[in-house]
């Protein structure tokens, strides 16, 4: 563990660095990172610049994946929200963005599974939509509301988010208060918001918009096309939604304790 803090009515009760870490060193969110991205696609949206019901083609142009036209046509900006792109998972490298690794295996919309290359790609959807890239875009409207600091680094075909753990637990505090910072309401589309932390498709119940959904009836997992029965975390209140990524980069939000 390098970072650690709980926070209970916008407070910070426990805060612990380990491991040379310090409030100001900065660490990578991994697959959490991709919960901002979320949040900034609903940013998009609310600003007429796109809509999640748009075909991805729309903003990428014909031929983004390996897919025939009328396959392709299929998959929409929400379906990449939802991890139901269709695209093959199983692919040599799944975070491959390069139309080749990007192969049909089933309709849009049809098929769950956890699948990195199609995330990634949303974030030139946000750049073609939006006219800014993820990073600026970030910072103009999630950024310098907040005062939270990091950026977005390549590294390899991902888009990796670093920040310092402070950092993380201000997006949980707007995250906790449905969008809204110091009185300012930063994401305005309520039923966005609201559909980011509820079920995004039937096929992983545990699963939102790039958020992760406890005390749902079933819940499924990266690489496995097993559904599970049951709470994702059973220990944890019902109500917790998280940002989750490898290593042990959790965000976790508990609206019932605040």
């Amino acid at each position: 563990t390098k970072g650690f803090i709980i926070l209970k009515d916008g407070k910070i009760v426990l805060e612990k660095y380990f491991n040379g870490h310090t409030p100001n060193s900065p660490w990578q969110w991994a697959s959490a990172g991709k919960t901002i991205t979320s949040f900034m696609l609903g940013i998009a949206q609310q600003e007429n610049l796109l809509s999640i019901f748009d075909t991805t083609s729309t903003y990428l142009g014909q031929g983004w994946t390996s897919c025939t036209t009328a396959q392709e046509e299929k998959i929409r900006i929400i379906d990449q929200l939802s991890m139901t792109s269709g695209l093959d998972d199983g692919v040599p490298d799944p975070h491959c963005t390069l139309d080749s690794c990007l192969v049909y295996k089933a309709n849009a919309g049809t098929r769950w599974a956890y699948h990195n290359g199609p995330y990634t790609l949303l974030d030139s959807v946000i750049q073609s939509a939006t006219g800014f890239n993820l990073n600026a875009y970030t910072t103009q409207k999630l950024k310098n509301p907040t005062g939270m600091t990091g950026s977005f680094i390549p590294l390899g075909f991902n888009n990796v988010f670093y920040s310092t753990a402070r950092s993380m637990a201000r997006f949980g505090l707007l995250m906790l208060g449905k969008g809204k910072w110091n009185g300012v309401q930063v994401m305005t589309d309520t039923n966005y918001y609201q559909q980011m932390i509820e079920s995004s498709q039937t096929l992983n119940k545990s699963y939102g918009y790039l958020w992760w959904l406890n005390g749902k009836a079933s819940f499924m997992v990266p690489s496995l096309q097993v559904v599970f029965p049951g709470s994702l975390i059973p220990d944890a209140p019902s109500d917790m939604f998280s940002a989750l990524g490898k290593d042990g980069q959790l965000l976790n939000i508990v609206p019932s304790l605040n």
